[in-house]
């Protein structure tokens, strides 16, 4: 495992918002809204490294996607009191189709990030 410093969690924070390459930190991953590249234009790092490498992304994207969906719920709650728990679900639930491929990207890129981190051979 690497060691955390602050000034490398700040580099890794940038750029898993910008959604870098987890290696080098200046290619991009995506090409388009969902189409991920091969691999880093910049140093030629491999994305997925194996089939079924993004099983893990699932993982964090559920955890996301709770996040965000009780996150929207809760905030319709809030500005529309006259709904009831299923009706504010159900105003939630056209939001949180919109942050489906925010979620989506963030996921693979934190995941990427996360393994980088943790796998000595990279």
């Amino acid at each position: 495992m690497k060691r955390f410093t602050p000034s490398g969690l700040l580099v890794a924070a940038k750029s898993v918002l910008g959604q870098r390459c987890p290696s080098c930190h200046r290619g991009r991953v995506f090409n388009g809204l969902i189409e991920m590249r091969d691999s880093c234009d910049a140093c030629g790092y491999r994305f997925e490294k194996e089939p079924g490498y993004f099983v893990g992304a699932m993982y964090v994207s559920y955890a996301m996607a709770v996040g965000a969906y009780a996150g929207l719920t809760l905030l319709c709650r809030r500005f529309l009191p006259g709904f009831s728990p299923a009706a504010a679900l159900g105003a939630a639930f056209p939001l949180f189709l919109l942050l489906v491929p925010v979620i989506f990207r963030y996921s693979r890129v934190i995941w990427m990030h996360f393994d980088r981190l943790f796998d000595r051979k990279s």
